[in-house]
């Protein structure tokens, strides 16, 4: 049973502590609260250095002490702060940093209120569990013989057949019922390959739909998609040794994953309001009139400076973008403005909680949007941002990948 040590603040009291057990039995694994007696508690928070008012941060100084130094046996780590609590944001990332500088633990960060379930953790549960029990599976660097890959999205249902090492294959497609969606993204991989189905050795499904399309296929490889696209990054832009960052701004919801040869060590997802995802360039290349395709060339030709978009929440960034409208803006403007409050929101919201590796790897179907590639790049200082072949098929990359490494017929 995988253990993943839970570090937290006001998990007790705010009625959430059954919630997080229960997301990490879900998949099989145990929590386990590092122990600290006073004196231990003590003697770690002056060794750390941080000038915390709060028992509970101080536990958690401790805590965290307890997994660096060997006094607790732990596969992952789990840290957890109640959103309202400044000096938990602050203390949650340098108990990530020092854990992450210090060991070679897998980490997530979570940031809960009282009405946090177990289903707002199963995937980041889920993807402990996962970089944890399958780390040789996700150190593969080749894909071998023929399998294919589909990856469910909020928006978008996506299928590659790969054969050797080479993507033959793709399917893309708008999301509806996914058992129908994945079938004809399927179809569309194995047109002019001359394969079927009965062909493949292997499926990988990974997405918001994997559980239901993994059965009905008979899937070998049903995984999240947090360490799969983590791996299908890496694969495609070629850095698979040393250090990177995935960068993963999706319809719904947006990924950052930090990885270390191949394998995922930390990551956050979610973000506040989907002011910051795709689905507000959908709108805003709605409202300009234009493809969504045609949003990232009309950005490049724009300067956000002339059409301030500030507001987190997609009703009000719409609003925001009406009235840059009416007042006289132009829509190359607009559209810069729009990409750039996106990446502006992903800094603030995400890449502050980890700490950035270069390269950055820009992947999903958002990656294919150049002004947004250009905002991520300028919000960073200038840094290069990796947009690789397939990047908007990720996920499904990642699937056949991975189960290739299975050695096992559908």
């Amino acid at each position: 049973m995988v253990k993943i040590a839970q570090i937290s603040c006001g998990t007790d009291y705010s009625g959430i502590q059954k919630e997080i057990e229960k997301a990490a039995e879900t998949f099989g694994a145990e929590i386990i609260i590092p122990e600290a007696d006073l004196d231990y508690i003590d003697e770690a928070y002056k060794k750390f250095g941080f000038n915390a008012q709060s028992t509970g941060i101080r536990l958690m100084i401790a805590r965290a002490t307890s997994i660096v130094e060997g006094k607790t046996n732990a596969d992952a780590v789990f840290i957890a702060t109640c959103f309202r609590c400044a000096e938990g944001a602050l203390v949650r990332n340098e108990i990530r940093r020092f854990i992450q500088q210090n060991t070679n633990l897998p980490v997530v960060t979570y940031s809960f209120t009282e009405r946090t379930k177990a289903d707002e953790l199963f995937i980041r549960m889920e993807a402990l569990s996962t970089i944890v029990a399958r780390k040789s599976l996700l150190a593969r660097e080749k894909q071998e013989g023929l399998t294919m890959g589909v990856d469910s999205g909020s928006s978008t249902t996506k299928a590659v057949l790969m054969e050797n090492n080479k993507v033959i294959g793709t399917g893309w497609l708008p999301t509806g019922d996914v058992i129908e969606t994945a079938n004809t993204g399927m179809e569309q991989a194995f047109e002019g390959t001359g394969y079927k189905l009965e062909d493949v050795e292997g499926v990988g499904v990974t997405g918001y739909g994997r559980l239901r399309i993994g059965h009905h296929l008979n899937a070998a490889l049903i995984q999240e998609e947090l360490s799969v696209n983590s791996k299908g990054a890496v694969y495609l832009a070629d850095k698979q040794k040393g250090e990177a960052t995935v960068l993963d701004i999706g319809g719904m919801d947006n990924k950052v994953i930090t990885v270390n040869d191949g394998i995922p060590d930390n990551f956050t997802m979610g973000g506040i309001c989907a002011g910051a995802s795709g689905r507000f360039l959908e709108m805003t290349a709605k409202r300009l009139g234009v493809d969504i395709s045609e949003l990232g060339p009309l950005a490049l030709k724009g300067n956000y400076k002339n059409a301030a978009l500030n507001s987190y929440c997609i009703v009000f960034g719409i609003q925001d973008l009406v009235t840059s409208l009416a007042a006289g803006g132009s829509k190359e403007d607009v559209a810069a403005a729009a990409c750039f409050s996106v990446a502006e929101q992903v800094y603030e919201q995400q890449l502050q909680e980890i700490d950035l590796r270069e390269p950055l790897i820009q992947v999903g179907g958002t990656s294919l949007i150049g002004g947004l590639v250009e905002a991520v790049s300028t919000v960073l200082g200038g840094i290069e941002v990796i947009v690789p072949e397939y990047s908007q098929y990720i996920g499904a990359v990642g699937s056949a990948l991975l189960v290739s490494g299975l050695g096992v017929k559908k």
